[in-house]
Order: structure tokens, then C-alpha cells, then sequence
């Protein structure tokens, strides 16, 4: 009865959102991408909220450090567990490799009929210079303890053993990753394992029918179907630090620069200069990367 009385201060439902986005790299160092360290903050936040009725994850990452995607995903389970609330991961314009594995993480997963899905497996890549540097005339002197302290050396030539080690490391994180998989989707895949555990990747609409996703949709549209017009969709922020970080100026201010006649005008704005310098080029480089990932995908 007071229930009814009181209908005004009935709490709506609530879905808290979490957006990982970029390439998937340890320590937070790219800070246009994806760790652990970088988005655990964001993860705790959501799965604190009361009322949640789910937490979304919109994901656009092509992949990156399988070390972090696991942590990411392990970190996601416990804290649904939890919380005893379903994640839903829903893929915008890419979800591959480690972006993968982190929708996989989720209770269910839902994509654009023309996002990019799958690529279940694990690659390296590098450079050889060896020849470079001997038509140059350069004399590279490495001296080292350990027979394998210099395995992959791109300015030597390439060595079969070596070759033959890094495969088998690949061939144990990709069983891992199959692993991860298999866990969470289970019965849901219906696609050949041998052809959905390659590589491969593909549109959404074709994820759908591989089992590799639940269905096609977009958050917004999809939670209100879901749990109603009256849901509220809080999207969970990362923090900005006035200093160093997302917004910051790395490297930019130290205990030192505030010493007595070390600060002055001039020399605020060299700081502020030369951190505004270092930015652009650390920003041109991460995005070459974010670039390069992408690439692979044909975006």
C-alpha cells in the first residue's frame, strides 16, 4: 500500500555503460588505449552502482597485449560475480583479437551488422635491418650472458631455432585464447572451430551466425527494448588528472621545476612548451599504432 502511495520515489532502472576503446597495451601507457590500470577504476565504479540492472561495455578495440585482455577479462567476471548483475558487451566498429576477448568477457554480445569481429589468434611482427646495417657499413657489438638473451635480434639474421621458440610461445597464448572462448560461448558457437579459431574475422552479421555474438544491436536502443523507456544509461567516465594522464602534461612538472629560482615565467611557458612537444609526438606515434592495428581490418 505505501508502495503505491509513494509511486513517485520508486528508483528507475539503471544501466551503467563502460566504453574500452584503442589498442590494448600494458600500464597505461597508450593513453589512447586500453589496461587494466586504466579502466579498472571505471569497472569498480559501475559495478558499485545500486540498481544496476546490467552493465554495458561498448567496445572498439582491435586487439593488443594478451596479457591485459585477460587481466581486463578475468577483472570483469569477478566483479560481475559479484555484483550478481549480467554484462552485456555490445562491438562498434571493431572487436577483434584482444577486442574479442574482452566481449567474450560478457554475459551476452550484440554488434553493428558491419562491425568487425573474431580474429581469434595471436601474431608478432617486427623488422629485419641486418642486411641494412651491412650495406651501410655499421659494426653493431652486442655482448651478452645466456644463449637466448639475443633471440629475434632484428639486426641479425633471422634464426630458425629462434623462429621455431616464438611459435610455440604463440601456439600456447592462442590455446589460451581458444580456451577463453570456449568458456564463455560454449554451445553458442556453431561455426567450425578449426575455421573460427584461425584468425579470421568477420562482419557482425556473419558473427551472428557463427555463434560468435548473440544478435545484432546498439546499446541505447537495445537496453531501453530490454528494460524498459524509463532506464537510465549512466556512462562511467575515466578520471582526468590536471597533471600527467588523459588531459595531462607528462613530464611536463617535477618537485624540481618549483624550486626556490627555478620557476619563472619564461620558464613556465618552456615547461609548458616543450610537455605541449613531447605530447604531439607521443599522440603521432600512438595513433600510427591505433593505425597500424586497424589497418588489418581494412578500417
Amino acid at each position: 500500500m505505501l508502495s503505491r502511495l509513494f509511486f513517485w520515489r520508486r528508483r528507475r532502472p539503471v544501466v551503467p555503460v563502460v566504453r574500452l576503446s584503442g589498442v590494448i597495451a600494458s600500464g597505461g601507457g597508450f593513453r589512447r588505449g586500453i589496461s587494466l590500470e586504466a579502466v579498472e577504476p571505471q569497472l569498480k565504479k559501475a559495478f558499485s552502482i545500486r540498481n544496476a540492472r546490467a552493465v554495458a561495455l561498448i567496445i572498439n578495440s582491435p586487439g593488443g597485449s594478451p596479457v591485459q585482455s585477460s587481466l581486463i577479462g578475468h577483472r570483469i567476471r569477478d566483479l560481475a560475480r559479484k555484483a550478481n548483475v549480467p554484462v552485456l558487451a555490445f562491438c562498434e566498429d571493431v572487436a577483434a583479437s584482444g577486442g574479442y576477448w574482452l566481449a567474450a568477457s560478457a554475459d551476452e554480445i550484440y554488434a553493428n551488422p558491419a562491425s568487425i569481429v573474431g580474429s581469434i589468434g595471436v601474431v608478432s611482427a617486427g623488422f629485419g635491418f641486418d642486411r641494412a646495417i651491412e650495406r651501410i657499413g655499421v659494426d653493431r657489438r652486442v655482448y651478452t650472458a645466456g644463449d637466448n638473451k639475443m633471440i629475434l635480434d632484428p639486426f641479425q639474421p633471422e634464426s630458425e631455432r629462434d623462429v621455431e621458440r616464438l611459435k610455440s610461445l604463440q601456439q600456447e597464448i592462442h590455446r589460451q585464447f581458444i580456451d577463453h572462448i570456449i568458456e564463455r560461448r560454449g554451445a553458442k558457437l556453431t561455426g567450425d572451430h578449426d575455421d573460427l579459431f584461425s584468425g579470421a574475422f568477420w562482419t557482425g552479421q556473419q558473427a551472428v551466425e557463427l555463434g560468435l555474438i548473440d544478435g545484432i544491436g546498439e546499446c541505447r536502443r537495445f537496453v531501453t527494448e530490454r528494460f524498459g523507456e524509463t532506464v537510465d544509461l549512466i556512462t562511467v567516465q575515466p578520471k582526468k588528472r590536471l597533471f600527467g594522464g588523459v588531459g595531462g602534461l607528462p613530464g611536463a612538472f617535477s618537485p624540481g621545476a618549483f624550486s626556490p629560482g627555478a620557476f619563472s615565467p619564461g620558464a613556465f611557458g618552456h615547461a609548458i612548451g616543450g610537455a605541449a612537444a613531447a605530447q604531439a609526438v607521443e599522440d603521432a606515434v600512438e595513433l600510427a599504432v591505433e593505425r597500424a592495428y586497424l589497418s588489418r581490418y581494412g578500417l
